[in-house]
C-alpha cells in the first residue's frame, strides 16, 4: 500500500491538538449491524463480569484473583500458592491465545472483548448520549456558557458516573477478596472496615477518572497491548481496513454529486464525507491505514456502509480485511507463524490438563525442624522432630488424617492429644510430629523416608523426608 501524500497525521496522536493540548473526542453515536452485534456481546460480557464472583462451582467462587493471600479460582478450579506454577501456565496460555488472535484478526479483542472498550462505549458513552445528545449537541454544549441546563446535565452525568464507578470498584473487590467476604463487609457496615473502604474509594476515583476524563487515552497511551500490535500484525492479519484501491481510484476521492459518472472521471467510491472520522472513538482517519489508535471497534464500517447505501454504491469500502486481501485479493489462510502459535498453544493446554489431573486435593509438606539434630533414646531408638503443613484445596473438611511410614518399621507420633488431625475446608493444618526408628534400620547419617498420609483408611498423599542419624565411619 502506497503511503498517502499527506503524512502529517503521523506527527502526533489524534487526541493532541497543534498546541500540544488535549483534543477532546466527541464521536458520533454509531449504529448499524456490527454495532448491534457488539451490543449483544458487550451486554453478555457485562452480565458475566458482574455475575462471575457470585457463581459457585463445588463451593468455589467461579473467578477469584486474591493476590493478597495468593489464592486464585479460575472457572471454579482453585489455585493455592503451592499451585503457582499452574496459575503461571494458565496465564501464559491466555497471553498466547490473545497473541494468536492478534496475529490472525488484529485488535479484535480490543474492539469486542476488552473491559475498557465495553465500559467506555457501551456504558459511559451511551449515558453521555442519553444526557448530552449526539456529537453535534455535545460540541455545542461544550462551547456554551455555564447555563442552568449545562450545570444540570453535568451534575446528573457525573453523579451517574461516580455511582457506576463505585459499583465497578465493588465488583473488582469481589474478585479480589471473594464475594462472601464482600457481602459480609456490606452487612457489617463500611465503618467497621475502614481499611477496606478507603482503598475502595480510591479505586472508585481511579475508575471515574478513567471513564470521565482519561477515556480513549487508555487505549492510545497506557495500554501495552496497543504497542504489541505493531510487532504482531503483518499484511495477512485481518483488521478493520479501508479499501484504498476502490476508494481512491485513479484520481482520488471526490465529494458526492448526483448523476455524476465517478468511474468515468477516475474517482474512487470514497465521497470524502468524513463520517468515518466523526464516528471514531479515538478520532483517527481509518483511510490513512492501520494505526496505533485503532481498536477495531467497527464503528467506521457501519457508518461507511450506511453512506454507501444512501448514495447507491456497494458497501464494504471499509471492512474486515487484510492488506494482502485488498492489494492482491488474497483470501485468509493459516500462515506458518499462525500454525506455530497453534502448536505451542495446543501443547501448553495439554501440559496444563495433565498437571491438573496429577494435582492432589490435599497437599502435604513435612520438613525437619530447623536447628534440631537427632535424639538418641533407649533401646537404640533414634528420634527426629518434624513440622508438617497440610493444605486442603477442597470445599469439604478432610477428617481423621494420620501419618504412616512406608516400607520401614517405625513410629510416627503427633505432638497432640489426638492421634489424627482434621484439615478444615479450603484451609490448612500445621503441627509437629516425631519419627522414631531403630538405629539398625538406618543406612547412614541420612536416610530417606516415605511418609503416607491417610484420611481414615484412604491414602490421599505421599511425601518424603530425610531422617538424620549417627554418622557411621
Amino acid at each position: 500500500m502506497e503511503a498517502p501524500n499527506n503524512e502529517s497525521f503521523r506527527d502526533s496522536i489524534a487526541t493532541i491538538n497543534e498546541e500540544g493540548k488535549r483534543a477532546w473526542i466527541f464521536p458520533k453515536k454509531p449504529s448499524g449491524k456490527f454495532y448491534d452485534y457488539r451490543k449483544y456481546v458487550s451486554y453478555f460480557l457485562l452480565a458475566f463480569l458482574f455475575a462471575a464472583p457470585f457463581i459457585k462451582i463445588n463451593g468455589n467462587q467461579f473467578l477469584m484473583f486474591n493476590v493478597l493471600e495468593r489464592r486464585f479460582n479460575i472457572f471454579g478450579f482453585p489455585f493455592w500458592p503451592q499451585d503457582f506454577h499452574l496459575f503461571v501456565i494458565s496465564m501464559i496460555i491466555g497471553v498466547i491465545f490473545i497473541t494468536l488472535f492478534t496475529v490472525a484478526f488484529g485488535r479484535i479483542f480490543c474492539g469486542w472483548i476488552c473491559p475498557q472498550t465495553i465500559f467506555m462505549e457501551m456504558v459511559f458513552r451511551r449515558i453521555e448520549y442519553w444526557i448530552d445528545g449526539d456529537r453535534g449537541k455535545q460540541l455545542r454544549l461544550k462551547k456554551s456558557g455555564w447555563t442552568s441546563e449545562k450545570i444540570r446535565k453535568r451534575v446528573l452525568k457525573h453523579t451517574i458516573f461516580v455511582i457506576i464507578s463505585f459499583l465497578i470498584a465493588n465488583i473488582f473487590l469481589a474478585y479480589l477478596i471473594g464475594s462472601d467476604k464482600l457481602l459480609g463487609y456490606i452487612k457489617e457496615g463500611p465503618l467497621a472496615h475502614l481499611g477496606t473502604l478507603i482503598p475502595l474509594l480510591i479505586f472508585t476515583g481511579i475508575f471515574y477518572f478513567i471513564f470521565s476524563w482519561f477515556r480513549e487515552q487508555v487505549c492510545i497511551i497506557a495500554c501495552p497491548y496497543g504497542r504489541l500490535q505493531g510487532v504482531l500484525l503483518d499484511n495477512k492479519s485481518i483488521v478493520v481496513a479501508y479499501d484504498h484501491k476502490r476508494g481512491e481510484g485513479e484520481n482520488g476521492r471526490k465529494k458526492w454529486r448526483k448523476d455524476e459518472d465517478r468511474e468515468a472521471l477516475g474517482h474512487g467510491d470514497c465521497i470524502d464525507c468524513l463520517q468515518c472520522v466523526h464516528v471514531c472513538p479515538t478520532g483517527i482517519d481509518i483511510r490513512n491505514g492501520t494505526q496505533l489508535e485503532c481498536v477495531n471497534c467497527t464503528a467506521c464500517i457501519d457508518e461507511c456502509d450506511t453512506i454507501m447505501e444512501k448514495v447507491g454504491l456497494p458497501t464494504g469500502l471499509i471492512r474486515y480485511a487484510s492488506e494482502a486481501n485488498i492489494e492482491d485479493k488474497e483470501p485468509f489462510k493459516l500462515t506458518a507463524r499462525l500454525k506455530g502459535y497453534i502448536v505451542v498453544l495446543t501443547v501448553l493446554i495439554g501440559v496444563l490438563i495433565a498437571m491438573l489431573q496429577l494435582r492432589n486435593e490435599l497437599e502435604a509438606r513435612v520438613l525437619r525442624l530447623p536447628g534440631q539434630l537427632y535424639e538418641h533414646k533407649e533401646n537404640n531408638i533414634i528420634s527426629n522432630v518434624f513440622t508438617y503443613k497440610l493444605v486442603n484445596k477442597t470445599t469439604e473438611p478432610v477428617e481423621d488424617v494420620s501419618f504412616k511410614l512406608k516400607d520401614i518399621e517405625g513410629t510416627v507420633k503427633l505432638v497432640s492429644t489426638e492421634n489424627t488431625v482434621t484439615v478444615p475446608k479450603q484451609g490448612l493444618e500445621e503441627g509437629t510430629l516425631f519419627i522414631e526408628l531403630d538405629q539398625s534400620l538406618l543406612k547412614g547419617d541420612k536416610t530417606k523416608l516415605t511418609i503416607e498420609i491417610y484420611s481414615k483408611d484412604k491414602l490421599i498423599e505421599t511425601t518424603t523426608v530425610n531422617f538424620l542419624g549417627p554418622r557411621s565411619f
